[in-house]
């Protein structure tokens, strides 16, 4: 497509996604596990990007020890499309990294960034969104997707539209972190409220230009010295959005009405898996017997339910995991409670749980 010559789409490939225990780990993070589709994320995620820049520029942020595994499930991305972590500081460094990376590679690129763990559909609404942002980029904004809301959703942040600047094009007047069952309903109710889905569009140069200006704990200059060990070690752990998106006065909002999901825990396959006449949904070898609206992974072996209702079965190597759909949302509590179970600390982002 003619709007993306000159852009590059940078996928965030960190996190463990504890929530997704024991299915996924440290050596096995959720980004390689088929929660969507028949591929894991990543593969989904990846292909979406190549749609847009080609897959000579796209790249893929991730820590060291996911580098070798992210390659097995990218044959068609090359060595250089992989940047690096030295460590996990949050997606405020990673991304000025990328951006500082894209700029040295072309000084006038553009860059989409996304996450490695959404599910989009469909692809064609997706892309239109994005061809709209990096349209409206070129006037200096920092753009960020934001998702129409189907349902009043706490776990997700918010972004307020303020002045429209073209059809599906506004100004940012406020973002919003993950608020109360109440707020949420309200902003439903209101209609110019948007999830802030974290896929972000802008001119590398620009978001340079914005990390230099409010964001000191991002340590450019090291970056500029060509000295990326030290960045990451003396950059301050941050997200993107607090780093910049909120301290700045030009950023943008893209208004989509694509199906958009953070895919945050096991309740999420009800949204992205189809569900049997029962409401349950199953992931390879079960039997559910008089049973409904439960959730079933089994990877090794074979699980059978009888007579039970709303409940989480993981079946993955050595463990099997069982809690209840309304608890799997507390999944966090099992690894603050055991340090045996709690998995590695996260790369970026590492705000991903």
């Amino acid at each position: 497509m003619s709007q993306f010559q000159n852009a590059f789409a940078v996928v965030l490939a960190g996190g463990v996604g504890s929530r997704f225990w024991p299915a996924s780990r440290p050596d096995r993070p959720k980004q390689l596990l088929s929660l969507a589709t028949d591929r894991p994320l990543i593969a989904d995620a990846v292909e979406r990007a190549i749609r847009m820049t080609g897959p000579a520029r796209t790249l893929v942020v991730a820590g060291r020890h996911l580098v070798e595994p992210f390659r097995r499930a990218l044959p068609e991305l090359s060595s250089d499309s992989f940047l690096v972590e030295p460590e996990a500081r949050g997606t405020g460094p990673a991304l000025a990294w990328a951006a500082h990376e894209i700029a040295r590679r072309q000084p006038d690129a553009t860059m989409i960034s996304l996450h490695a763990d959404h599910v989009i559909d469909p692809l064609a609404g997706f892309l239109e969104a994005v061809e709209r942002g990096v349209g409206a980029a070129d006037d200096g904004l920092l753009f960020c997707l934001g998702i129409r809301p189907s349902r009043p959703e706490i776990g997700y942040g918010y972004i307020e539209l303020g002045r429209e600047l073209g059809p599906g094009i506004h100004r940012a007047a406020a973002f919003i972190e993950k608020p109360s069952l109440e707020r949420a309903r309200a902003f439903l109710s209101a209609g110019h409220y948007l999830w802030n889905s974290g896929i972000f569009i802008w001119r590398a140069a620009d978001l340079l230009a914005a990390v230099r200006r409010h964001a000191p704990e991002i340590r450019l200059d090291l970056l500029d010295a060509g000295d990326v060990d030290g960045f990451f070690h003396a950059s301050g752990p941050v997200s993107i959005d607090v780093a910049v998106m909120e301290r700045s006065d030009r950023v943008g909002v893209v208004s989509c009405s694509f199906r958009w999901d953070d895919v945050g825990g096991w309740n999420a396959l009800h949204r992205t898996r189809p569900a049997d006449g029962h409401d349950n949904v199953v992931v390879g070898p079960a039997d559910l017997v008089e049973s409904a609206g439960n959730v079933v992974w089994s990877e090794n072996g074979h699980v059978t339910l009888f007579r039970v209702r709303d409940l989480v079965v993981v079946h993955s190597d050595a463990h099997t995991f069982v809690t209840t759909r309304e608890a799997a949302a507390e999944m966090k509590r099992i690894f603050e409670r055991s340090g045996d179970l709690a998995p590695d600390a996260a790369v970026s982002p590492p705000e991903d749980a």
